[in-house]
């Protein structure tokens, strides 16, 4: 749609899209005028932000108030007109920093590379850490309360992995040691992939050696391990966000109380997060989600900049990326999400 607007139309839908990203105001007819390098009057400005309204690429917020663009007008400028700018040195040096200080701890470097595209994009950092797919070292089940056990995983390649099931109430102690010795001696040096079919299929054989209430445990604790039946969900992915304070900070200037309360509900929902990440994997390089035009992310004003990232196989094993505001800064934010993506990777291995 972009090489169906004229030279002049797509230089005013530039200023007031930029005028949008940088202010988060709309923008008059007038000030256009000032901003052209081309002299046109305010009242042809007029005439051609009118067409780019009802081509519904901008809307007016009040009767006599200037312009602003629509989820759809900013898909066409990051698609056809965003100049995307280049990572600085001093910006790669703080990335790389801070993911080199996670030590061996894979989930210590997710947390921290979240936190450093939180800071430097000055929006809320997402990271999809990859799913635990490597043989299992230990295995440990620890009472957290009546009816609540947390399930602790450790791979041969040093990532620990905690799960929170649900058991019943009146469970004995033992039973979660029965059952925490069962499963080791079944998966422990395999996958767990590889071991719950096996594992499943005792249970419904009720060849197990275990009582009633440590076999509710295991199927408990396996339905919150395998894969899905459903290959698109990923509810079982984990989530980890950093830099909501971010969301904050420009509060009285730029947006309203109610879409800050839309960003804070959007990262609350866990599983349309992850399904919005897990997107990524459908495509190469950096995606951008723009307000109610995805339709897992359906809240107007709120951007997701998403970019996959994959281990030395190749293949994608997550995704890192931020949430904000439309008004983002994507030119900015689109490098370094790509680099961080591509460093992880590296780093992942």
């Amino acid at each position: 749609m972009i090489q169906e607007l004229n030279e002049r139309s797509r230089d005013i839908f530039r200023q007031i899209v930029d005028a949008y990203l940088t202010t988060g105001e709309p923008i008059g007819s007038r000030t256009i005028a000032n901003r052209l390098k081309t002299k046109l009057s305010p009242a042809t400005i007029r005439n051609v932000m009118a067409d780019l309204e009802d081509a519904g690429l901008l809307f007016s917020p009040h009767t006599s108030a200037g312009r602003l663009p629509t989820d759809t007008g900013l898909r066409l400028f990051v698609d056809g007109l965003l100049e995307v700018g280049n990572i600085t040195k001093e910006e790669r040096a703080n990335i790389e920093g801070l993911c080199a200080a996670h030590g061996n701890s894979v989930e210590g470097m997710l947390e921290e590379a979240s936190s450093a595209i939180s800071g430097l994009s000055g929006c809320a950092g997402l990271v999809m850490a990859p799913k635990t797919d490597a043989p299992l070292r230990h295995i440990e089940m620890v009472s957290l309360s009546p009816g609540r056990a947390m399930v602790v995983m450790v791979t041969e390649n040093g990532v620990v992995e905690n799960r929170i099931i649900e058991t019943p109430p009146d469970l004995p102690p033992s039973a979660l040691i029965e059952a925490a010795n069962y499963l080791g001696t079944r998966l422990v040096g395999r996958t767990v992939r590889e071991g719950s079919d096996e594992i499943l299929a005792e249970l419904e054989a009720h060849q197990a050696q275990l009582d009633e209430l440590t076999t509710k445990v295991v199927e408990s604790g396996l339905a919150s391990w395998s894969r899905p039946d459903n290959e698109d969900s990923i509810t079982q992915g984990t989530l980890i966000v950093r830099g909501q304070a971010n969301l904050l900070d420009d509060l009285s200037a730029h947006a309203d109380l109610e879409q800050i309360r839309n960003l804070f509900t959007a990262l609350e929902r866990k599983e349309t997060m992850l399904k919005l990440l897990s997107l990524a994997d459908t495509a190469d390089g950096v995606q951008i989600f723009i307000g109610a035009q995805n339709n897992l992310f359906n809240l107007a004003g709120c951007s997701v900049i998403v970019s996959p990232y994959q281990n030395t196989r190749e293949e994608i094993v997550g995704a890192i990326g931020v949430i904000g505001p439309t008004r983002m800064n994507y030119a900015r934010i689109v490098p370094i999400v790509d680099y961080t993506a591509k460093l992880i990777g590296k780093l992942v291995g």
